[in-house]
């Protein structure tokens, strides 16, 4: 696949040589990076409340809220039916003359309005293997719609609407990118809806499939308490579904629930409303990828819903849990976080170490239902001792409450958004306005006493396939270490990552994904740069089809990110 070529005129065999590939081989997630980090302020007003964030292979964010919410801040020129918009009185009136999408610039720092027809309100998404995001279901005249974003890089594109409609309405159902060649996702619940269908079909009259297990996870009383199912891939190709306490194995393409699940522990629920979150933690190759290990952490005390509609709030959830869902054994590994929190995402980083930020202490999901923001971050990392792998960071002076977002960002930084807990855009007289406010959060590890540490002029080579990388294949990675931390390389660890970024919204990470990939060999050549051989991921079970973040770790601390493509053959 890669030219091997490049690689034989380029390098110069040192002892390095071989204690690079040692130390990649005996890899151990890094300790601690130092520092709490940091948070940035960069922009002001991004038109639009960020309910919905992905990120494109073209540095882009898509941000977007809901058509029924009213004028944004973002004036357009002509309304959704063409004709234009004239800045009268009764335009300002008219919600269709504001955009409630925009695509922000990461490098520029910039946003442009985009044009989204129909009601995205709690929707979901995923990014197929083009790059392109497709993006379904919502409120009212978007329940059964299929939008798609073509990612263009050039300031063009703009969403267009599918033809062919949803099944069944689709309001707070979850969304997920399936290990096929035709780039099919799977969306699954909604708001009184416990089926699931296919986007696109498997064939022409294909319906959609009844699952009993979203009945048995419903709570009429607390608002369903099982929407937005988390939902996450497992290396043998079924699924893990959780919804409200209770999980399953689910082949879906026989229809069967594998494997039934202990209960986690905790009184109280973790979907939404009331709105824990979840990740998978980092698929290694030193097992084949065959461990899979998910954790979910916060939510809300039982009956939380029924006491928010009465103005009281209860404390939510500080417990994690962390099960292997694979193998023959499971049970939950429960432990506490810092902190009671609801509404919080789950971001993956380059290190390894899992990231809770945004949220709420008290209460639930839903207008104006939770109080008290959690404003500090925290870091949990997975390969320490059981009651050491938390730690606290540096607290926002923003409040992130519901409908806020978060993202991890190429430069490593995470993009932070949002956050409108009323049925509007509101600025006045409420508990908490609506927050249009941008941020990045810094973590640690990018701090400048690490740039000596840092790998540096990434670049990937995959052998002249304009295409990508097929999977099991070799692919090249070049990058430059500083002269002292080659010196010091004895005490280095440098790691290879994947990581596909997920479609945020809700406190769900929709596709998130992290690999530990192969090194192959690694060697340094004439010219000071690093050159080594990483292995794709095996199949489109451990990683689905599509573009991927390979970020070099060098003794816990990460290099910008790049982008490869993984394909099938």
């Amino acid at each position: 696949m890669y030219n091997k070529n490049f690689f034989n005129s380029h390098i110069k065999f040192t002892p390095f040589t071989l204690l690079l590939f040692l130390s990649v081989y005996f890899y151990k997630p890094a300790n601690a990076t130092g520092g709490t980090g940091k948070w940035q302020l960069l922009l002001n007003n991004t038109g639009v409340v960020a309910m919905h964030m992905a990120l494109t292979h073209h540095n882009t964010v898509i941000m977007f809220d809901q058509v029924s919410s009213g004028q944004s801040r973002y004036q357009l020129r002509r309304r959704f039916n063409g004709t234009q918009c004239k800045g009268t009185h009764k335009d300002l009136q008219d919600s269709s003359c504001y955009a409630h999408s925009v695509e922000y610039d990461v490098l520029k720092n910039k946003i442009r309005p985009l044009n989204i027809k129909t009601d995205t309100w709690c929707s979901s998404g995923s990014m197929l293997s083009n790059g392109t995001l497709v993006q379904t279901g919502g409120y009212s005249n978007g329940s059964r719609v299929v939008r798609y974003f073509d990612s263009c890089g050039n300031s063009h594109c703009d969403w267009r609407q599918g033809r062919k409609l949803l099944l069944d309405e689709r309001w707070y159902a979850s969304n997920l990118k399936l290990p096929e060649n035709d780039d099919r996702v799977i969306v699954l619940g909604g708001r009184n809806v416990f089926s699931y269908e296919f986007v696109p079909k498997r064939e022409a009259n294909e319906k959609s499939f009844h699952l009993p297990f979203l009945e048995k996870t419903y709570e009429k009383n607390e608002g369903g308490n099982n929407l937005y199912p988390m939902i996450h891939l497992s290396s043998d190709g079924n699924l893990f579904v959780f919804a409200n306490q209770d999980s399953i194995l689910f082949n879906y393409k026989r229809n069967k629930v594998v494997k039934k699940f202990p209960r986690i522990p905790d009184k109280g629920s973790r979907s939404y409303p009331s709105t824990g979150s979840s990740v998978i933690l980092p698929l290694d190759h030193k097992n084949g990828f065959r461990k899979v290990e998910v954790m979910i952490c916060g939510g809300s005390s039982s009956g939380a819903v029924s006491a928010a509609k009465k103005g009281k709030f209860l404390k939510g959830l500080k417990t994690c849990g962390r099960m292997v869902i694979t193998g023959n054994k499971h049970k939950w590994e429960m432990e506490n976080m810092p902190g009671a929190r609801l509404m919080n995402d789950m971001l993956v980083l380059p290190t390894g170490h899992v990231l809770i930020i945004n949220g709420v202490k008290n209460g639930c999901a839903g207008w104006n239902y939770a109080t008290k923001a959690s404003l500090q971050p925290y870091l949990y990392k997975p390969n320490k001792t059981l009651g050491k792998r938390f730690s606290t960071l540096k607290s926002t002076k923003i409040a992130r409450m519901y409908h806020s977002s978060a993202i991890l960002l190429p430069d490593g930084r995470v993009l932070v958004a949002g956050s409108n807990p009323n049925r509007n855009y509101t600025f006045k007289n409420v508990p908490h306005p609506t927050e249009l406010r941008l941020q990045a959060f810094v973590p640690g590890y990018m701090g400048k006493e690490f740039n000596e540490r840092r790998p540096r002029n990434v670049s990937i080579y995959s052998g002249g396939n304009d295409e990508g990388v097929r999977y099991g294949e070799e692919f090249g990675v070049k990058f430059m270490l500083s002269t002292n931390d080659t010196k010091k390389s004895k005490k280095n660890e440098v790691v290879f990552t994947a990581y596909a970024p997920p479609f945020n919204t809700h406190s769900m990470s929709m596709n998130q994904r992290m690999l530990v990939l192969k090194c192959k060999s690694m060697v340094v050549g004439e010219d000071g740069y690093v050159n080594s051989l990483v292995e794709a991921p095996p199949s489109a079970n451990v990683a689905p089809a599509g573009y991927y973040m390979i970020s070099v770790v060098n003794d816990g601390i990460p290099s910008l990110s790049q982008w490869v493509r993984f394909i099938h053959a």
